[in-house]
């Protein structure tokens, strides 16, 4: 008992809260943004067997990291008894969530097409997810040292991925990209839906709160801006909303790209003339 107490204690150490744009926050956001690059020049052509293997140790650390947190958020010692109870509302399949599991399922899946829009959301939608976050963390800080790490690491590696992708060539910046990831992400919506409604009809709802996505018709509206829909729209409609919101978003990502890298082509053109 007095081993896993001590745990619990490390495991939940404190710290002062950072602050947005403070050394905590720029540094990670920075080391993001320089391992990206890194990587871009460690394999310029984007080589498949390299990239599998990114993928798989930048989802293998996510879900470890998420192993810690759920076990903090679970688990509390007062210095002579152990409590569990677990946080429902932390459950680990929130849109910043998704990166670990599509992630690692495309660094084992052999199907090409299906490899290839897994990338393509990653690149996109899973790198506009990690951006939001690392431009504007204040909800995401807190006074636990290893849940700050673990938010700054595993929304960091989005942005990480997301340049190395970009980067190497390996997802092409071009419009059909954006339809090649629009699918991954419905179907991580529908497993929300789905785990929300589970959640409504096994009575989960009434002693505990559950909002995967934060799409739930059960629970009161909470995400920024979406929730101002959520209050005026009928649901099916608030969904096709969500879908289109968050795909422009994806899309803005890709256009972005695009222009960047006709930039860089422009500037060699010149230079080689």
């Amino acid at each position: 008992m007095e081993f896993w107490g001590r745990l619990i204690e490390i495991l939940d150490a404190d710290m002062q809260t950072p602050k947005m744009y403070g050394w905590f926050h720029l540094f990670f956001f920075a080391l993001s943004v320089v391992s990206g690059i890194f990587l871009c020049k460690l394999k310029k052509n984007g080589e498949e067997n390299f990239t599998r293997r990114l993928l798989l140790v930048t989802s293998v650390v996510p879900i470890v990291l998420e192993v810690y947190k759920q076990f903090n958020y679970t688990f509390s010692y007062d210095g002579t008894v152990i409590t569990a109870d677990y946080q429902w509302y932390a459950f680990p399949f929130q849109f910043c969530s998704t990166p670990m599991y599509i992630g690692l399922l495309a660094g084992v899946v052999k199907n090409r097409k299906i490899h290839d829009a897994l990338c393509a959301y990653l690149a996109t939608f899973a790198l506009f997810a990690g951006l939001c976050v690392m431009f504007y963390p204040a909800q995401v800080f807190i006074s636990t040292i290893g849940i700050n790490i673990q938010t700054m690491i595993c929304h960091g590696l989005m942005i990480t991925v997301g340049i190395y992708l970009w980067g190497s060539g390996y997802v092409k910046a071009e419009h059909k990209t954006i339809l090649k990831a629009i699918p991954a992400f419905v179907a991580c919506l529908l497993i929300a839906f789905v785990m929300n409604e589970v959640a409504y009809f096994s009575g989960l709802l009434e002693r505990e709160t559950f909002n995967m996505f934060f799409i739930s018709p059960h629970c009161e509206p909470s995400l920024p801006v979406y929730s101002l829909v959520q209050a005026v729209v009928p649901y099916p409609w608030c969904l096709f909303i969500y879908v289109a919101a968050f795909s422009a978003a994806a899309y803005i990502i890709l256009l972005i790209v695009m222009g960047i890298k006709r930039l860089i082509d422009a500037v060699s053109r010149r230079q080689a003339n």
